[in-house]
């Protein structure tokens, strides 16, 4: 059957009292219903993209918009011929998306919600007063942007709270900000600390760009957006596409994203084919030469070693028999 796998991205920021029990069972739960991906716990809430068959992928959908706790939570729903992933991750952290904000009560006020229909418009006039704010990280953007989007020289978004001066100079404070990011999470942070800072009239893109693209077509998206699963990067604008992306090595434009071949590197970039071929997937003449460096294979995509997590830390092996696809 064509597309019989899909692809789940959500967040919902909600206190959860006792993370490390949650994060055990939530974990079990992923097991024995033979989802995959990468899931984030904290006291803070949940953030996470899972895949699988469609129907775990709705057992699971069901499991936690059952949860109280989760009430407001949004899934951004792909269908894919493949799974996404290969393995299920499910971590314990500090934050469900890493911000470098400390304040716990930031979120309270947050930006409003702008849905995907009205911003539709608004990316298509583009107001002189309006100004749309990608919070995401360099190596994203690069590849792939709202037109006229405002970005930033930001390397990961834990460094988004010492931004502030470098967006005084791009923003003015009397202009209508929305935010955007993959999916929500950041700019839900975003918006926020965009208002502590002096920032009044500031929106978010409810969803984020996935959402966007699922409801409105992704028009006015230029360029493809990075993804955090095995594909990388995904096509979002069916109306009106066009490649921005430039290859790091030759300049030509492309719209295919790896990871540096160096595993010492394991830089994000954009990578024609022709730029693969001069550093067999490398970035650069030096890494090629130094360290260790993998086969190329064509999509840039190398599965992550898991650095010492051990995935069934917490969890009761004796019911793992009770899973569903063995």
């Amino acid at each position: 059957m064509k597309n019989k796998y899909q692809i789940l991205l959500f967040y919902c920021y909600s206190e959860i009292e006792d993370p490390i029990s949650f994060k055990n069972n939530h974990h079990l739960f992923c097991i024995q219903n033979n989802i995959k991906g990468r899931v984030i716990i904290s006291s803070e809430g949940i953030n996470g993209t899972v895949s699988g068959k469609r129907k775990d992928c709705i057992r699971y959908m069901q499991e936690l918009s059952s949860n109280k706790l989760f009430s407001e939570i949004d899934f951004k729903v792909e269908h894919s011929e493949n799974n996404a992933f290969k393995k299920i991750n499910v971590r314990l952290k500090s934050e469900i998306v890493n911000s470098g904000i400390s304040s716990k009560d930031i979120l309270k006020n947050k930006g409003e919600y702008i849905n995907p229909s009205e911003f539709k418009n608004i990316v298509k006039i583009q107001p002189k007063d309006v100004t749309i704010l990608d919070v995401r990280s360099n190596y994203e953007h690069k590849i792939g942007k709202f037109k006229n989007a405002v970005t930033l020289d930001l390397d990961n978004f834990r460094d988004f709270s010492s931004k502030i001066p470098e967006i005084e100079e791009k923003v003015k404070k009397t202009d209508k900000v929305i935010t955007y990011c993959t999916g929500g999470v950041k700019c839900e942070k975003a918006s926020a600390f965009l208002k502590k800072n002096g920032y009044e009239n500031v929106y978010q893109l409810h969803g984020g760009i996935i959402k966007y693209g699922i409801e409105e077509g992704g028009e006015n998206f230029e360029g493809k957006c990075y993804v955090f699963d095995d594909r990388i990067v995904k096509d979002v604008n069916s109306i009106n596409p066009i490649v921005i992306g430039k290859c790091y090595v030759t300049g030509e434009k492309t719209d295919r994203m790896v990871n540096c071949a160096n595993v010492l590197c394991n830089k994000h970039f954009p990578l024609s084919n022709k730029g693969a071929e001069i550093y067999n997937g490398c970035c650069s003449e030096d890494c090629l030469k130094n360290g260790k460096v993998r086969e190329f294979n064509g999509s840039g995509f190398y599965q992550k070693k898991l650095n010492g997590y051990n995935p069934y830390i917490g969890i009761d092996k004796s019911k793992l028999s009770k899973t569903t696809g063995k």
